[in-house]
């Protein structure tokens, strides 16, 4: 079964939503969602996810999964809002749990936060499936990026978050706490290994210079040949070498510090203070 893919780009933070559902029925699941954040005010905004929200109503669709690829250091996500209106079960891979430590001690959460992965309603490992209605879905442990990330095989389609963009574009970064570009290497092969017509669908578009439009839908036969990072067989020590190069040169995502307070607890903000706000961190020289 061919799964129906709703796309939807966010051009404050580049960032491509799914919603991806069933050809005959009415299950869908949301990939990577989006909640506005305005830095300079510390105001959030439910505008992006509303778009998604109408759409499935107005679809007449029922939710059955929230799916994260990974914990995003470049934008919040909206999986409690989305859950609280159309419900669906939020889940991320299980190396969440590396995330939770590693940024427990960057912003020095303390034993209140939990880092057992208890904040999701799933933990997927490498090799599990779950269905959204009759289509099934395939997760793929991806770590490279980040340890976490995970690529959803639905149907026919790949959704593989961060860890590869367009052809013209190439391939995540790895410098964050935790990525490997070695590792992202190998997951990356994982992915070109499905069949060359597989479709795949990217979390990010920066629009590479050349390209007039944004695009976010590509196959793994045109991975496997154009992209500009690992296209045609490059060897491994070649894409390291030239990854690390390229990520000592990379300044931190504008949002990463909200973003990642944020998504490591499955999008809900940190516990409020006893005036009942609730307040990010900012480490001073630390990432």
């Amino acid at each position: 079964m061919k799964p129906t893919v709703k796309a939807f780009f966010d051009p404050a933070t580049n960032t491509v939503s799914y919603i991806v559902r069933e050809p005959q029925g009415v299950a869908c699941a949301i990939i990577d969602s989006v909640l506005d954040y305005d830095q300079a005010a510390g105001r959030t905004d439910t505008t992006s996810a509303d778009a998604i929200v109408d759409f499935i109503k107005a679809e007449g669709l029922t939710v059955a999964w929230i799916l994260e690829s990974h914990v995003h250091a470049d934008h919040l996500s909206a999986a409690p809002y989305l859950q609280d209106r159309l419900g669906g079960k939020i889940g991320i891979g299980d190396q969440i749990t590396v995330i939770q430590d590693t940024f427990g001690k960057v912003f020095n959460e303390g034993t209140a936060f939990q880092r057992d992965g208890s904040q999701f309603g799933a933990l997927f490992k490498d090799g599990d499936s779950i269905h959204i209605g009759q289509l099934r879905c395939d997760v793929m442990h991806t770590p490279g990026h980040t340890p976490a990330c995970l690529t959803y095989v639905i149907g026919g389609a790949a959704f593989v978050g961060d860890t590869l963009f367009m052809p013209d574009f190439g391939t995540a970064r790895c410098d964050f706490p935790g990525g490997s570009a070695t590792d992202l290497y190998q997951s990356i092969q994982k992915i070109l290994a499905l069949p060359d017509d597989t479709r795949v669908f990217v979390g990010h578009d920066y629009k590479a210079p050349g390209r007039d439009d944004f695009a976010w839908e590509t196959t793994i036969g045109e991975q496997k040949a154009l992209n500009v990072h690992i296209g045609e067989g490059r060897p491994m020590k070649e894409f390291v070498a030239m990854r690390t190069e390229r990520d000592a040169t990379l300044g931190m995502p504008r949002l990463i510090l909200p973003s990642i307070q944020t998504n490591m607890r499955a999008g809900n903000m940190p516990e409020p203070e006893d005036n009942g706000t609730s307040y990010f961190k900012v480490p001073v020289n630390t990432l």
